[in-house]
Order: structure tokens, then C-alpha cells, then sequence
């Protein structure tokens, strides 16, 4: 009884003990984890493991460039002489074409529907040979990757649309206007008002040889050398028009860019026209 009475006594002091250095632990600084596990009798080695911590994922919006949060540019091309130039077959002097040929310009002869009516009340058939200006396939396809492209001629649906089935073939233009969708104005017949294609002139431009084209909306045209079948080394698509364009698909509002740089809104004055369009 005395040896069960001592080992008593000694657990006792010993459970003291351990008490007064917890108190002393936590007088001097806050006690580690496996120490409050040993006082009240937990050994290390039977600790619970903690749960993972759930973080929760945050999405991270990346930080877009101005670019980025731009809507894409629209892009208004022209037809004849701008993308292509064409000829009646038969009044086409063969040196042109040969010419053409020795130069490495591409062309095809097409069958298109006229306007004329045929001694029997049917549409009459002309054939056309196109010539296309260099860089033509590659000017449309790179211009594609970063704007919206539209065609708007003056010409005839029967003359235009196969032309333009021949050249387009990916179906690149979301939109094919003819010449029944130009206006007329006091100035000059066949002008192709941008506002039937977007009301946001901030993103839209138009290529034309024709700056008579856009009088409605002069600070957003870009007048192009007018193209023929005497010039196989041209080099405007590639070298001039699509650099330009590439710069304006960057501009939250490509008019300031273009009034700076062709001033047109003057060049109509100079002729004539009070120009519009110098508001937004």
C-alpha cells in the first residue's frame, strides 16, 4: 500500500510539475502544438493530420491591351481598279495581255450576265477579262485575321458577284454590296454611304480609287492608286494599303489618323463639295 501510495505522490508531482511549465510556457510565449498535445497526455506521434487548406481559385482576368478590347475594323474595299481591273475580251489588245502574262500577273476571262437585253428579250453575255492586282489572295487573307471586310461596287450585280466568286473563294467578305445600294447626291452619282454598313464610323474605313466614292464620309476613306493591266509590278495592296490598315485596326477612332494623313475633307473643298462628315 505504501509503494502504491507513493507512485501516487509521484504522479501527482510529476502532473504538477508539468502544469506549472505549462503555465510558465505561456507566461514566456505562446506554447507549440505538440507541447498542448503533451500536457494533456497526446504524443506526437498520435497527432491528427490538419485538412488541406481550400483556396479557392481565383480567376485572374488577364489584363487586356487596348487593342484587345477593341471591336474588330471594318473594312470597305472597292472592285475595279482597286482590288482588280478589268476589259471586254474582244476589245482587249493581245500585247496587254501577253504582257500581262510575261509579268506574272494573274488573270482569268469570265462570263457575266449584262445589263443589255438581246435581240430575243434575253440578258445579253459578255465576256470580261480580269486582271488581278498583285498580292491580291495574300491582301485579303491577312487583311481577314484582324478586320471585317465588305465589298461595295458600283458595278452590276451580274458583272460583279462572279468576279467576285473567283477572287474570294474563302468567302472572306461578310458582305457583298452592289450598285443599287449607292446613293446619288447633287455632287456625283454611285456614292457609297458607310452609314447603310455601320453607324459607328469610328471603326470603319473604305478603299476606293475613287475618292468621289466616300463624299459623304471623307474622313474615313483612303484613295488608292487606280490599278491596270500596264502596271504587273504594282506593289500598293502589300506594301502601302495593308501596313495603313494594320495601324487604323489599333485606333479607337481611325478619322483623326486618316483627316492627318490625306486631309480629304480639304481635297473636296478644292473641288467643290462641302465636305460632311467632319462630325461624328
Amino acid at each position: 500500500m505504501a509503494e502504491g501510495g507513493e507512485a501516487r505522490s509521484v504522479q501527482v508531482w510529476r502532473a504538477l510539475v508539468n502544469w506549472l511549465s505549462f503555465l510558465f510556457q505561456i507566461v514566456r510565449g505562446t506554447p507549440t502544438l505538440t507541447q498542448l498535445l503533451s500536457y494533456v497526455g497526446i504524443s506526437a506521434s498520435q497527432q491528427f493530420k490538419p485538412l488541406p487548406l481550400v483556396e479557392e481559385e481565383e480567376e485572374e482576368e488577364e489584363a487586356k491591351s487596348p487593342q484587345q478590347l477593341l471591336h474588330k475594323l471594318t473594312v470597305v474595299l472597292d472592285l475595279d481598279e482597286t482590288l482588280v481591273c478589268a476589259y471586254e475580251t474582244t476589245s482587249l489588245p493581245g500585247i496587254i495581255r501577253t504582257q500581262a502574262t510575261e509579268a506574272g500577273l494573274k488573270w482569268f476571262e469570265l462570263e457575266c450576265v449584262s445589263s443589255d437585253k438581246d435581240y430575243d428579250g434575253k440578258p445579253k453575255i459578255n465576256y470580261v477579262t480580269v486582271f488581278e492586282r498583285p498580292g491580291l489572295g495574300q491582301f485579303l487573307k491577312e487583311l481577314s485575321e484582324f478586320a471585317d471586310l465588305v465589298l461595295f461596287t458600283a458595278g452590276l450585280e451580274g458583272y460583279a458577284r462572279p468576279l467576285v466568286d473567283r477572287i474570294d473563294v474563302e468567302n472572306r467578305f461578310r458582305l457583298r454590296l452592289y450598285r443599287p445600294s449607292t446613293i446619288s447626291t447633287e455632287y456625283r452619282e454611285h456614292v457609297k454611304d458607310l452609314s447603310c454598313i455601320s453607324e459607328d464610323l469610328c471603326r470603319i474605313v473604305i478603299v476606293d480609287n475613287n475618292p468621289f466614292s466616300f463624299l459623304l464620309q471623307p474622313l474615313n476613306g483612303i484613295p488608292c492608286i487606280p490599278f491596270s493591266a500596264g502596271q504587273p509590278h504594282d506593289e500598293q495592296l502589300l506594301d502601302v494599303i495593308l501596313p495603313l490598315l494594320k495601324q487604323l485596326s489599333q485606333q479607337k477612332d481611325v478619322r483623326s489618323l486618316l483627316s492627318d494623313k490625306f486631309h480629304m475633307p480639304e481635297w473636296f473643298q478644292k473641288h467643290g463639295i462641302p465636305a460632311p462628315g467632319c462630325k461624328s
